[in-house]
């Protein structure tokens, strides 16, 4: 089974996402525009289309080092 995650916060085109989380932890780092946006696990859960599944919250965007 494939554990997923409702994003929460962050830029507009990722808020309300639902995403696998892999591996399963934590944080996600998702990469995005030429960074990464990264998501905290929080207690919280929704239900989506896909069930219900936690709610990760965005915390803070890291680049991509050329």
């Amino acid at each position: 089974m494939t554990v997923k995650a409702l994003l929460e916060g962050g830029p507009e085109d990722l808020a309300g996402t639902v995403v696998p989380v892999v591996p399963p932890g934590q944080e996600l780092k998702i990469p995005h525009l030429g960074g990464y946006e990264h998501y905290k696990v929080t207690s919280r859960h929704e239900d989506t289309e896909e069930g219900q599944v936690t709610v990760y919250r965005w915390w803070e965007r890291t680049e991509i080092a050329e």
